[in-house]
């Protein structure tokens, strides 16, 4: 139950020598992207999914992308910004070429790199010169990743030439004071040793075919070396949590059971925050289960251009996660909900699964790339999501009708709920979302919102949801097509024939509110219970598992732990308010890493000691820290 990603948006040096291990996989904010730099970013992230999608390529160049701080488009930009004519990559994209949009895209940011440069050695005034060159520098990083793993010693050849650029322009001082002038000499031979790297790989007339697109120089391509370059994902990607954050209902909590006392829960519940079960690219990006199912329930700020269409949804079966798995359909669902999941099955939207058991072996292997989990690891897991319970609503009774005490609006919906329709064939709504049975019938249906796949194919049937907690999980429908309950009455009222006034609309509306709503929907922090807090808590819970693992000798599990729990206790430690217990965090994380050594050394006396020492300190920082 951790929050997988609120508490990592920091990294510092401590924290990312733990993360260069197995278990370094934790999602960072990065800075913004200038518009030409992320339409790159974006061509070569869009062009490796298969089919291509053009109609997204083209958008990356002709409009912001999500979350941009620029409200114009790359070609646009360049055309206000540049002497740059991007001619030939609207050519390329008409003709749907793959290799001449690369080819484009990837000479437009190079001149555009060497643009600015001219304009920093031309500038007579140092702000101007300034300006210039932290363009060039963020245009540059469209570039970074693939010479640094390609090429380490000319990155820092060409991170120096940046630093001494950056020192050599000049200063009009402060009120005429410490002003100094530009270092031509310096300016000139650091430029030199970019733009000749530059001409060497990214300024040809004509570049290797690719298979795989990706900003590798064009000299490490020739060598035919195999060159890993860490996965990433394209500007306008939020894998980050929600704020606020759901509120996680357990069973066993509410009966009063601590989850240290359930080791098997406990580390199902570090399985569900952990990336290392799954392959990459998801595994390096630091992508669990609970990425898309923040603490059990929908995480409606993903977002992953080329597999969301929208925030909260999600292409699971297409190119990017998993190849040999990609079934060529551009159809990203809506994310579902996991609350009350031991009430839900048959699992997956159109049901296809009888047991949470293969549903959780298919997200891990075939969606996302795994390895096969062991025995344990699937029994875990599926013990930890079966405590997922629903949000509770003191609003409704045990059988599933409204309390009393709700409007009578909402009351008369319910009576419009359980009418039979001629157009729901003489049934009701409440005869698949069945009020006593947590709204839901444990069937499948062809509503009529899924269109055939082709003439005379047999539209889809999908699972029936159930309505409680939907306050919070919009927009609905598997594919998020309808933005509010509203908008889902109205679709059944039109598509159905039901023949409903507009009051009727709006009382059924309110009941299918007051049914969705919550209690309390949402984690409440303050000074006391903050979000560091709770995500130790929750780390120091998975690390229980230890007292079990260890004396078992199970190496292949505690590995798995100690690599997960680990990296993320550094990347919290991070976002801690009280900076005198960093260090402590730091050091406890370097603790649990140190139980990982000794296992894989196959000294399990260092192992347990190093397992003591940390039980020990972690109780110290929590009485110390909070």
């Amino acid at each position: 139950m951790v929050i997988k990603n609120l508490s990592r948006l920091l990294l510092t040096a401590a924290s990312a020598v733990l993360l260069s291990g197995p278990g370094g996989a934790t999602p960072v904010k990065e800075a913004p992207w200038l518009p030409e730099a992320a339409a790159y970013r974006l061509t070569l992230f869009l062009g490796n999914l298969a089919p291509v999608p053009w109609d997204d390529i083209e958008t990356a160049w002709t409009e912001p992308h999500r979350g941009s701080e620029f409200s114009t488009g790359a070609l646009e930009w360049v055309d206000r910004k540049s002497g740059i004519k991007p001619d030939g990559i609207l050519d390329a994209m008409a003709r749907e070429d793959r290799q001449a949009v690369f080819t484009e895209a990837t000479r437009l940011v190079a001149l555009r790199i060497e643009e600015e440069l001219d304009r920093t050695l031309a500038a007579e005034e140092p702000a101007k010169a300034r300006q210039a060159l932290r363009t060039a520098g963020e245009l540059y990083r469209a570039f970074e990743d693939g010479i640094a793993a390609a090429d380490p010693e000319a990155a820092r050849r060409i991170g120096l030439a940046w630093l001494e650029l950056n020192s050599s322009t000049g200063s009009a001082g402060l009120l005429g004071a410490g002003a100094f002038s530009a270092d031509r000499d310096t300016l000139e031979a650091a430029r030199a040793v970019i733009s000749s790297y530059l001409a060497e790989n990214y300024l040809l007339a004509n570049y290797a075919p690719r298979q795989t697109l990706s900003a590798l120089p064009e000299t490490a391509v020739f060598s035919r070396r195999t060159i890993e370059v860490p996965p990433s994902l394209p500007p306008g990607s939020d894998i980050f949590d929600q704020d606020p954050l759901p509120l996680l209902v357990l069973n066993f909590e509410e009966q009063g059971i601590d989850e240290t006392d359930l080791p098997l829960v406990a580390y199902g519940d570090m399985l569900f925050d952990s990336p290392q079960i799954f392959g990459n690219p998801a595994r390096n990006l630091g992508i669990a289960c609970s990425t898309c199912h923040n603490r059990s329930d929908v995480n409606q700020r993903l977002f992953i251009p080329g597999a969301s269409h929208q925030p909260g949804a999600i292409d699971v079966d297409g190119a990017f996660f998993n190849p040999i798995f990609n079934d060529r359909r551009d159809d990203p669902i809506d994310i579902p909900s996991l609350r009350g999941l031991r009430f839900t099955g048959p699992y997956g939207r159109d049901g296809r699964f009888a047991s949470l058991r293969d549903f959780s072996r298919n997200v891990i292997v075939n969606e996302f790339g795994g390895a096969e989990p062991t025995p344990l690891m699937l029994d875990a897991l599926v013990g930890y999501m079966l405590e997922f319970d629903f949000l509770p609503n003191s609003k409704l009774n045990a059988d599933g009708t409204l309390s009393e005490a709700n409007p009578d609006a909402a009351h008369r919906g319910e009576a419009i709920f359980n009418r039979p329709f001629a157009g729901l064939g003489d049934r009701s709504c409440a005869s698949c979302h069945v009020p006593d049975a947590n709204f839901l019938d444990r069937q499948a249906h062809d509503i009529g919102s899924v269109s055939p796949a082709y003439s005379g194919a047999r539209a889809g049937a999908l699972d029936t949801p159930s309505l409680l907690g939907t306050a919070y999980t919009a927009p609905y429908f598997h594919d998020g097509s309808l933005s509010t309950l509203a908008a889902v009455v109205e679709w059944f009222d039109e598509t159905k024939s039901l023949g409903l006034s507009e009051t009727e609309r709006t009382e059924l509306t309110a009941y299918l509110e007051t049914v969705g709503s919550a209690d309390e929907p949402y984690e409440k922090f303050d000074a006391e219970n903050t979000a560091f807090r709770l995500t130790f808590a929750e780390l120091a819970t998975f690390a229980s598992t230890l007292d079990t693992l260890l004396p078992r000798r199970d190496a292949e599990h505690i590995l798995l732990l100690t690599d997960t729990v680990a990296a993320d206790l550094a990347a919290d430690a991070s976002t801690m308010s009280n900076l005198t217990a960093r260090p402590e965090v730091y050091a406890l994380a370097e603790r649990l890493a140190a139980v990982g050594d000794a296992v894989r050394d196959d000294d399990w006396g260092a192992a347990e000691a190093s397992w003591t020492a940390f039980k020990t300190e972690a109780d110290a920082i929590e009485e110390r820290a909070f």
